[in-house]
């Protein structure tokens, strides 16, 4: 248990040093809780507690989709007193082999600590080196994806596994890369494709049509 809440401890005193240096500027006044009725802050006479606040962090989320994987925000959407702070957290939930697809955040750096389970998780340094980094981690560890690239989350473990990641934007946005590029509306050209995967054009449809059901 003690092990447990130092992992924790350490955790989120990381996260917020990974805020503190963020890309987003920093607040001008103690908070700007988001009015969902305007673009301005709420009214501070009008702030409560609850205003920062959100429970049920602890349930694992429901992976029963062909990912295998469950994706549990905790951002300015679900506490509204989020706005301006520069911070996103995530729960992850993964069944047995699931899969967080390879994706792209570009607002924002990730650190992510495994609370249960074998993750193998991993990043691709831009081009020209394309190099992979990439480590299986078990319960406590700690890894580093960096802001804007491609980075994905896979259990390799024989049980289901759960991870927690801080993000050092209020909006850091989702890439995923198989659908930003077979899933697009409307679809990118068959030639195009074809040509920079080297692939037929049959190739081509059969992937698309995973993501145009």
């Amino acid at each position: 248990m003690a092990s447990q809440i130092l992992v924790i401890v350490s955790f989120l005193a990381i996260s917020c040093s990974l805020a503190a240096a963020g890309i987003e500027p920093g607040p001008l006044q103690d908070f700007c809780v988001a009015d969902p009725t305007s673009s301005a802050c709420l009214d501070p006479k009008l702030v409560k507690p609850d205003n920062f606040f959100s429970g049920g962090f602890h349930v694992p989320g429901n992976t029963s989709n062909p990912s295998g994987s469950s994706v549990t925000s905790a951002s300015v959407a679900q506490i509204p007193g989020l706005n301006t702070l520069g911070l996103t957290l995530i729960r992850f939930d993964f069944a047995q082999g699931g899969l967080v697809t390879p994706h792209i955040h570009p607002r924002a750096s990730e650190i992510l600590t495994v609370l249960e389970g074998s993750l193998l998780v991993g990043f691709v340094s831009s081009f020209p080196e394309n190099r992979l980094f990439s480590k299986v981690l078990e319960q406590g560890d700690v890894f580093v994806f960096p802001i804007g690239l491609a980075h994905f989350l896979s259990n390799v473990g024989n049980g289901t596994a759960a991870a927690i990641a801080s993000l050092n934007s209020q909006n850091p946005g989702f890439i995923a890369i198989p659908s930003n590029i077979f899933g697009t509306n409307p679809p990118i050209g068959d030639d195009v494709l074809a040509k920079a995967y080297n692939v037929d054009k049959s190739i081509v449809e059969k992937l698309r049509a995973q993501f145009h059901s």
